[in-house]
């Protein structure tokens, strides 16, 4: 029998497609594009290891209406040799149009569908964490896209959350849905709708699922330094894990995963001049490929995740946050102490969005009635969207 240890250290297996390293770059809007993932992909590389990065997510209807900026997304960097993409929808009927274009026309080899996106403007309309509430809706959309990703050997996996609050929980039926549909894996998000990225993921539900399922279960939230993945595979045995919030201004972070499932050293502390050659590459790699005006103004979001818990002072931060060159940014970066100390106040800490629960979750009117119907009724809008 397998054991949780053994799990830790082998390689993430989806139908065909096999990751080396079982870490998934989780999508994000807005951060997640294919400079970025260039750059966690160099980090883990140069640790000799390769995860699953992937493209930010994209909505279904946009794709298939061939929407200008829906199809600007969807650009991959040449060291991607596996192409993953996240897809939105809520109509089964576009879902899969959309997984047969990103498979004939993209050459995508895995397909991510997202149930777990918690944001008002998705959920008001049925969408993202609170679809699995329909189970008959969400098993139509799943066989969908397996359905057409299957000709192509593409697996389809989707993330989800624990449900859309703890009196409506919809992660075990989600799971025996994905199972039952063909999906190669579920991602488990361990947090309501309702908690958005607040309070603390729940891992005993990722526990949970795993015993309930026989597909692949990866674990998200909460993985903040290395160590995390390792203990949440330990504690809950999943066959891997999602990072999103934990790698913001922490390209790096994927060395250290990488080092750490292959049970070797992590080195998670590296000097302000260590993090400032990674700013300059991550400028470098925007500018290649948006170009120097939109590359810059692109990198000026990340500064202050890179220099969190660093001294730099208040000018320098904010003029960082006004970069319109390389050149400029050259400058800039030159004026921070390259000897600096890591601050190791920051490890293990949150980053990105946290905030506080929902004061209620935003439904369609009686979206609660029924949990098996089909809400074919919904409307899916071509607009951009959060990562889950």
């Amino acid at each position: 029998m397998t054991t949780i240890t053994e799990r830790a250290t082998g390689a993430l297996r989806l139908g065909s497609l096999v990751v080396d390293t079982p870490v998934v770059l989780a999508p994000m809007a807005g951060i997640t594009n294919a400079a970025y993932r260039r750059l966690c992909l160099e980090s883990m590389r140069a640790q000799g290891g390769d995860g699953l990065f992937v493209c930010e997510m994209i909505t279904s209807r946009g794709l298939v209406e061939g929407d200008a900026l829906t199809r600007a997304m969807l650009v991959f960097d040449e060291l991607e040799t596996v192409r993953s993409v996240q897809l939105y929808g809520t109509d089964p009927v576009y879902v899969g149009r959309a997984a047969e274009i990103l498979c004939a026309d993209y050459g995508v080899d895995h397909i991510d569908l997202n149930f777990g996106c918690p944001v008002p403007k998705v959920t008001r309309k049925g969408g993202g964490g609170a679809l699995p509430w329909k189970r008959g809706l969400l098993g139509d959309i799943l066989e969908a896209a397996v359905r057409a990703a299957s000709p192509y050997d593409v697996p389809v996996t989707m993330k989800t959350r624990k449900g859309i609050d703890e009196d409506h929980l919809t992660f075990l039926d989600a799971g025996r849905i994905a199972q039952e549909s063909g999906c190669a894996a579920i991602a488990l998000h361990g947090r309501t709708v309702e908690q958005a990225y607040s309070g603390q993921a729940d891992w005993s539900a990722i526990a949970e699922l795993v015993q309930h399922v026989e597909i692949p279960v990866l674990g998200n939230g909460d993985i903040w330094e290395a160590a995390d993945a390792l203990r949440m595979v330990r504690e809950t045995g999943a066959a891997g894990v999602v990072v999103g919030r934990g790698c913001l201004g922490r390209p790096w972070l994927f060395r250290d995963l990488a080092a750490a499932f292959s049970g070797t050293d992590v080195a998670t502390l590296p000097t302000l001049g260590e993090v400032r050659s990674m700013m300059r590459r991550h400028a470098e790699l925007l500018t290649e490929h948006m170009g120097e005006e939109r590359g810059c103004k692109e990198f000026r979001k990340h500064v202050s995740w890179y220099l969190k818990g660093f001294r730099a002072g208040g000018p320098l931060r904010h003029a960082l946050g006004l970069v319109d060159s390389l050149a400029a940014l050259d400058t800039l970066l030159a004026e921070l102490d390259p000897e600096e100390s890591f601050p190791v106040a920051e490890l293990g800490t949150p980053r990105g969005r946290q905030g506080a629960p929902r004061k209620r979750v935003v439904l369609p009117q009686g979206w609660l009635d029924d949990a098996d119907g089909s809400g074919q009724s919904l409307r899916e809008d071509a607009v951009e969207l959060s990562g889950g």
